[in-house]
């Protein structure tokens, strides 16, 4: 017999809900794709040559209730001073330790998991996000 299980919306929510909560105080590192290697293939994959361009934080409440599945994240503090210089791809989302990969997404200025005003990155300039969502998929 097939597999056909379906999620409500108040499964999705909860299941969003605690997602997000993983990132209270966590951070958020935005990276480029140098040598042609972009974001890696999991979340639990080492970083290699990427360059690490802007580090963020989230708040103590990373994220708001999630409805129909989607959680939008409250406002991330902005990296006054950027890492580096280069073209934003890519994130990695971390829990508050530092070290706890927790997702990874793309990175662009609209349409993408994380939209920046501007993925060209300048060193020791301000770097601000524009949206953030995660998403749980609902069946209703």
């Amino acid at each position: 017999m097939a597999l056909t299980a379906k999620r409500t919306e108040a499964a999705a929510n909860a299941a969003c809900d605690a997602f997000a909560a993983l990132l209270n105080t966590g951070y958020l590192r935005i990276y480029d794709s140098t040598g042609g290697t972009g974001q890696p293939a999991t979340p639990s994959t080492v970083i290699g040559s990427q360059v690490l361009l802007a580090e963020l934080r989230f708040d103590a409440a990373a994220f708001g209730a999630a409805v129909a599945g989607v959680a939008t994240a409250a406002a991330i503090v902005t990296d006054a001073l950027a890492n580096n210089t280069g073209t934003a791809t890519w994130f990695r989302a971390l829990a508050s330790n530092g070290t706890t990969a927790v997702y990874d997404g793309s990175v662009g200025t609209s349409g993408c998991d994380l939209n920046l005003n501007t993925t060209a990155i300048v060193q020791n300039t301000p770097v601000y996000v524009t949206s953030l969502t995660l998403t749980e998929a609902t069946d209703e």
